[in-house]
């Protein structure tokens, strides 16, 4: 192996401990490798990193991006939390099931894990904090909720994913929903239990009538038809998963005219959001395609490759060690890096071990997210905790419930692959 490789790969690994930010990290790495690797057209460094960012699926990420942003505009966040509370009001720890479903259903229509942390931290936790619930306790719900959104379609995680490992994207959509639901279940039953123990009340205690529920219901019954018909629009071939970003942004701004909450100045605040987050993304995106072409170069997938297989005789090993791998780099690394430098790397392994290639994408994309609830890099960690000034020690001792939670199901999704296929199958 080159030298180059390896000290590139140290290079990378320094800049993340100082958090410098990824794509500069990544593309300090890139930068030594070229410097130290004789023969090398330079011009290669700019051409890779531009043509990585040239994939039409990328598109779907500012498409959807925008639409969550636009959603927060018109009112609908409001609306489908009305709706939770009404559906949650009478379970044990009222607040906590709204924000745990309301995470389950916003997944949908934000896309991102942090915009919806925020969101909910701004929202729920001081509400939460009045109903008697601790400060610790709302901050870890609020963080640990917000990663149902990476699974739930159309998660910005899901998108990327896709575009590294040349997965069908509609495909992932839909695989999403069974890891989805099956999380936002176990923690709401992990919820009830901890509220029983503490005395955290329901909202309410008497039963909802039909009339209440209509009531809360209509105002969130368009909202919640957009990832129906995303699903439904790129099953039956109506668009693609890409075009699934830009019928959003349309059925975004359909319902700021129809609720008549979206002004002139929240949409241009909203595109400017669109354009910082979405460069944010892609940024990342071009620094770690020219360090995944670096990767391919030397030939390290297939080195990696061959070593496992000659090690590991089952699959069902290797995907434990990915697993607890993930866990480890998700500690210290930013989850779409990791993703796009471990993608190129351990997806080939998973196809020679033949592994389903949509049960590998979600116990991937699942193990990836606990990291950014974990310390010490964890970001949904950090924007919750930043957003309701929790001590970051509290957040962790009242945690730990939560990490034995999100391991069993990650091994469940590993172990038990219909979780993420059943529903693809099913549908495809």
């Amino acid at each position: 192996m080159n030298y180059a490789v390896i000290l590139a790969a140290f290079v990378l690994l320094v800049l993340l401990f100082m958090k410098v930010p990824v794509f500069i990290s990544v593309l300090g790495a890139s930068v030594t490798y070229f410097i130290l690797t004789p023969g090398i057209n330079a011009a290669m460094f700019a051409q890779k990193a531009i043509s990585g960012t040239e994939s039409v699926s990328l598109l779907a990420i500012p498409f959807f991006v925008c639409a969550g942003t636009l959603m927060n505009y018109t009112g609908v966040t409001k609306r489908i939390m009305d709706f939770c509370s009404v559906l949650t009001g009478r379970m044990t720890g009222g607040l906590a099931q709204v924000n745990i479903l309301l995470s389950t259903l916003m997944g949908g229509l934000s896309g991102s894990a942090l915009a919806d942390a925020a969101m909910e931290a701004k929202m729920l936790v001081p509400e939460m904090e009045k109903s008697g619930f601790s400060k610790s306790f709302s901050t870890v719900v609020t963080a640990a909720s917000s990663m149902i959104t990476p699974l739930i379609p159309p998660g910005i995680g899901l998108i990327l994913y896709g575009c590294i490992a040349n997965v069908s994207i509609g495909k992932l959509f839909i695989a999403g929903i069974g890891p989805g639901v099956l999380l936002c279940l176990s923690m709401m039953l992990m919820v009830s239990h901890i509220s029983k123990k503490r005395g955290y009340l329901p909202i309410r205690t008497e039963k909802i009538n039909f009339t209440s529920f209509m009531d809360a219901f209509k105002p969130a019954f368009l909202p919640l038809l957009l990832p129906i018909i995303i699903i439904g629009g790129v099953r039956l071939g109506i668009f693609t998963a890409t075009e699934a970003g830009a019928v959003a942004i349309i059925y975004a701004l359909l319902l700021g005219f129809i609720y008549r909450d979206l002004k002139l100045k929240d949409f241009i605040t909203g595109i400017r959001e669109t354009i910082t987050t979405t460069s944010s993304i892609m940024l990342i995106v071009a620094a770690a395609s020219l360090f995944s072409w670096i990767l391919t170069k030397e030939e390290i997938p297939q080195t990696l490759t061959q070593w496992m297989i000659g090690t590991i005789n089952n699959k069902w090993v290797f995907l434990i060690v990915v697993d607890i791998f993930l866990l480890i780099v998700g500690m210290f690394i930013e989850g779409n890096a990791s993703m796009i430098v471990l993608v190129p790397l351990l997806a080939p392994v998973a196809s020679a071990y033949g592994i389903n290639e949509i049960h590998f994408a979600m116990t991937f994309i699942f193990a990836n997210a606990i990291g950014a609830f974990s310390p010490p890099m964890g970001t949904l960690m950090f924007v919750t905790c930043g957003v309701t000034n929790c001590k970051t020690k509290d957040f962790i001792k009242e945690a730990v419930p939560f990490y034995l939670l999100l391991v069993g199901c990650l091994l469940l999704l590993t172990f038990v692959p219909i979780f993420s296929t059943g529903v693809v199958n099913l549908i495809y």
